[in-house]
């Protein structure tokens, strides 16, 4: 008998504790992206013969872009953001911060979002100024990535406004739409909120131009397409959907086609989860195995150009390139960089779909 109700206690606390325990989450339903068309998304194996730059420059080199000089700048997990050349690299300046998104203005200063510092300039000594931290007076928690328009506006996300970097995955297991595409302004330094309620605002990419702007959703699977000139101006609209992986960076060649980086393709048993808020709850309060999230080691990256047809899907299963979290066509070659890799990647691009 003593030991039934030692047993029933026991259940009762169990129970209390997977349904009652504080966990940092308010989780919500939610639904997922359309399911991806496998045959539009069909993606050639060809990333595996990626030229490897930078190595072992350190954690998570997740952009790169391509500064006045010639040389190449990436930013890592530990703040600092190299400068580099082939195989040679050395360090440009070191923000405190995670570097993400950059680009050059056209100053010759280097715009870089700090998903804990916020939006920042680097002038060609590597000396540091905060543009902006904060947005009506509450200070950005995930500044992502950015694109730069012709009139120096810096259009730029702040992927959560519940999370930061350190902890993007409770913002997937609470599922809020919280994320924001936002404007700088650096004639009068004021910071302009363009569209809300986002899925972890993620990466940005100027139209031809800059007509449009897009911003990914990352959980959704999605891209954003907000109009700025003509007609439709303050429009928006989906401009891709149903993508195979989650889409981070985004960047644009400059003539007619937006690259789109899939760090992970679709995780059916995360999205499985989503209309299930009790659920998540109670693996908040589980051991963390049961919510790590699963990166294969596998690179896939888009082309899409502007009428929004698939012209590249190129893909590494070989292990060598992995979590991709930004392709940027520098020169006829795509520099791809990761939240994982302690290298760059870089490929001669093969001839697009169209014309094989």
């Amino acid at each position: 008998m003593k030991w039934i109700k030692f047993s029933a206690v026991l259940l009762v606390l169990i129970a209390a504790y997977l349904l009652a325990w504080p966990v940092p989450i308010d989780p919500v339903s939610w639904r997922p992206g359309i399911v991806p068309d496998k045959v539009t998304f069909a993606a050639d194996d060809v990333l595996g013969v990626a030229e490897i730059l930078a190595g072992g420059v350190g954690p998570g080199p997740e952009d790169v872009t391509r500064g006045p000089g010639g040389d190449f700048y990436t930013g890592l997990q530990d703040g600092r953001i190299l400068r580099f050349r082939g195989y040679q690299w050395e360090e440009f300046a070191d923000t405190g911060g995670r570097p993400l998104g950059m680009q050059f203005d056209s100053q010759g200063n280097l715009i870089v979002a700090d998903a804990f510092k916020g939006l920042l300039s680097i002038d060609p000594d590597g000396a540091i100024r905060i543009l902006a931290f904060e947005v009506d007076g509450e200070p950005m928690k995930f500044v992502d990535d950015l694109d730069i328009a012709a009139d120096g506006t810096i259009w730029f996300s702040d992927a959560s406004r519940r999370f930061d970097q350190g902890n993007w995955k409770l913002d997937m297991m609470e599922g809020r739409a919280t994320g924001r595409l936002l404007s700088y302004d650096p004639k009068t330094s004021e910071v302009t909120v363009r569209l809300d309620g986002l899925m972890f605002a993620n990466g940005v990419a100027l139209g031809p131009d800059d007509a449009f702007v897009l911003v990914s959703e990352t959980w959704l699977r999605r891209i954003q397409r907000l109009w700025l000139k003509g007609p439709r101006a303050g429009e928006s609209e989906i401009f891709v959907a149903g993508l195979p992986g989650y889409p981070d960076n985004l960047s644009f060649d400059g003539d007619r086609l937006f690259w789109i980086a899939l760090p992970s393709p679709r995780q059916e048993k995360m999205e499985n989860l989503a209309g299930k808020p009790l659920l998540r709850s109670i693996l908040m309060r589980l051991p963390a195995a049961f919510t790590e999230v699963d990166l294969p080691p596998v690179a896939w990256v888009l082309a899409i150009d502007v009428e929004r047809d698939v012209v590249y899907s190129l893909k590494d299963t070989s292990g060598r390139c992995y979590s991709v979290t930004s392709a940027n066509d520098l020169g006829g070659s795509l520099f791809m960089g990761s939240i994982v890799m302690g290298h760059v990647c870089r490929l001669s691009l093969p001839p697009p779909r169209a014309s094989r």
